[in-house]
């Protein structure tokens, strides 16, 4: 895969942008749900996902980039059932995509959806979506409590676990997911660790505090 492409195979990724002139990128319910629903269609086959938060203005995203192999893998389920993660109808061939090419027409599809919706004209986010390679475990432990930690940080709730938009709720309970639960779980060593490490506010989190400007 060249460097032009952007995201690199088997790597994990902070995936993160906010609207333009931080505006809302979201103005009701029903925007969260299409915008969830077309991240299923365009990168369900080229990335896991282990966590993500959506706000008001913006947005965030926990990622490993598939190989092509893992990529034939869901096109071929899709083929055996006639769809593509649930959403549209699998091409005849397997063509491998770019993932960064991928995750580009996601937001410019939300982005004409909303200029439509609402009568707006414009960028809707700020630039290109930003992409921060993520290295070591305790680096993604740290990134997935401030990715479910930020609805609260920001003010939009008095407690995280209320935010309806974010994965921390499928990832504590039993409920059919398409984040990588299991995974992000024993990195916690366990559910209720999971939970505990979220309640706790401590140091090894400040790296990511950097991003509270930015939004």
């Amino acid at each position: 895969m060249s460097k032009t492409q952007g995201l690199y195979p088997d790597t994990f990724y902070h995936i993160y942008n906010r609207g333009n002139n931080r505006e809302n990128i979201f103005v009701e319910e029903r925007n969260y749900r299409y915008l969830l629903e077309r991240y299923t269609h365009y990168i369900e086959p080229v990335a896991a996902t282990y966590a993500y938060c959506l706000l008001r203005n913006h947005f965030h995203f926990l990622v490993r980039i598939r190989s092509e192999e893992e990529q034939e893998v869901i096109w071929k389920r899709g083929r055996q059932t006639n769809q593509t993660c649930g959403v549209s109808e699998t091409p005849q061939v397997f063509v491998a995509r770019v993932p960064s090419g991928q995750f580009s027409n996601l937001f410019n599809t939300y982005a004409k959806a909303i200029n439509k919706a609402y009568g707006r004209t414009g960028s809707l986010f700020e630039g290109r979506f930003k992409r921060r390679p993520v290295k070591g475990q305790e680096d993604l432990i740290q990134l997935v409590r401030y990715i479910h930690r930020n609805p609260e940080r920001h003010g939009f709730v008095d407690d995280y676990r209320e935010w309806p938009y974010s994965s921390y709720q499928a990832l504590v309970s039993e409920r059919p997911t398409r984040t990588q639960r299991d995974e992000v779980l024993d990195w916690f060593q366990g559910r209720r660790a999971f939970e505990e490490a979220h309640i706790l506010e401590d140091e090894t989190a400040i790296e990511y505090l950097v991003l509270d400007d930015y939004f």
